[in-house]
């Protein structure tokens, strides 16, 4: 697989890289049945997280293209159009054919397929309401999709009135309004819903869209202040990064020392904890978005599995491990098979990602960069 390291940034290929192995290795806890402690808890926590930094890198990197969009003095809604077929080319390909093969794993093994099953065509699965158990790992996807319309939506409509202000600050304003408008999102949800269980909150909240879409837009807001302040961008790195270190190690600090929940702390878990989150990520961006160089030994490979990291999220859970549990009891396993069958799990799921990279989804992102898209939609490569 040929790599174009030149035109990469090597930051984001580490957080989205450590992201899908938060995911994964989280998953690992499968072949651990009797494992429990703050190992299990931390790596519970790393794979909640690992979706929210995936959520806030996608927001800052559509954020600046959309940026650079909206700004153009020769703006035209076939920008936009154009912007979503690239992103969709990405995206669609690979979650349908995965879904297919969700499809077909259930029909194999006796199943009965959910009542929501037409709802995944669409990517409404969770828009208001929490999931089945079915694809489980599709909950981040629609956040994705929606976010990626619902910004260039607003953008465009808050140009057909003649505003006396700037392109500048009208982007500024719609992606404030949209943080906004899903903070107020989760404050109703906890003044409907109140105390419930961490399980209720992980399905009814975390996984909804309704409450959810935040996340990406505060990696947009990041592009904002990337793109209109550089120099505070570089000058402030060290302590925005510290920040949220900060940030995020002292508010895990305080929910453990004072046993916080969605039972005892609604408030704090159900509207302020998940914007708090996307925040000490977002502040980790300075520091990343300008790592652009790395010794071979780790360019390669934490290169390699950015790349692959969609096709791995995809699989690794119903698929891969899906038949993992199916066929291997791992209670089973002595403590030193059960680590080589984890360390596998990971290198399986890996192998099979870079498959579908390279003989799917990469096919098809290609097909998006041809001569007759950009002719038909009016555009150069973005």
């Amino acid at each position: 697989m040929k790599i174009d390291y030149a035109n990469r940034i090597f930051g984001l290929d580490v957080m989205r890289t450590a992201a899908i192995l938060f995911v994964v290795c989280s998953h690992t806890l499968w072949v651990f049945p009797e494992a429990s402690g703050s190992v299990v808890s931390l790596l519970r926590l790393c794979g909640v997280m690992g979706v929210e930094i995936f959520f806030v890198l996608s927001g800052f990197l559509i954020g600046r293209i959309l940026y650079r969009i909206f700004t153009n003095a020769d703006f035209k809604v076939a920008d936009l159009k154009y912007f979503l077929v690239r992103r969709w080319f990405r995206t669609l390909p690979n979650y349908y054919l995965v879904l297919l093969m969700v499809i077909g794993l259930w029909l194999y093994f006796g199943r009965e397929l959910p009542e929501t099953l037409p709802l995944y065509v669409g990517f409404l699965q969770n828009f208001n309401f929490g999931m089945d158990i079915f694809f489980t790992e599709s909950w981040s996807l629609p956040i994705e999709e929606f976010a990626y319309v619902l910004g260039p939506l607003l953008f465009y409509l808050v140009l057909l009135p003649k505003w006396k202000v700037s392109k500048e600050k009208l982007f500024l304003w719609v992606t404030l309004a949209i943080l906004l408008f899903f903070f107020v999102t989760k404050w109703i949800y906890n003044s409907e819903t109140g105390p419930r269980s961490l399980e209720y909150w992980n399905i009814h909240l975390k996984a909804v869209v309704l409450y959810r879409i935040d996340a990406i837009y505060y990696g947009v807001l990041a592009a904002y202040l990337s793109l209109t302040f550089p120099e505070g961008w570089k000058r402030f790195t060290s302590l925005a990064f510290l920040g949220g270190i900060v940030l995020f190690v002292g508010m895990h600090m305080l929910i453990g020392a004072y046993d916080m929940s969605p039972e005892t702390h609604p408030f704090f878990i159900n509207v302020l904890y998940l914007p708090l989150c996307s925040i000490s990520i977002a502040l980790s961006l300075p520091v990343f978005s300008r790592l652009k160089r790395a010794p071979k030994l780790w360019l390669k490979p934490i290169t390699f599995i950015s790349i692959v990291s969609y096709s791995m999220y995809l699989l690794h859970y119903s698929i891969i491990l899906f038949l993992l549990n199916h066929y291997v009891e791992t209670g089973e396993l002595s403590s030193a098979m059960q680590w080589v069958f984890a360390i596998g799990y990971v290198l399986f799921t890996i192998f099979c990602a870079y498959l579908l990279y390279r003989f799917y989804e990469k096919p098809m992102m290609d097909i998006r960069d041809r001569e007759y898209f950009r002719k038909k939609l009016g555009q150069n490569k973005l």
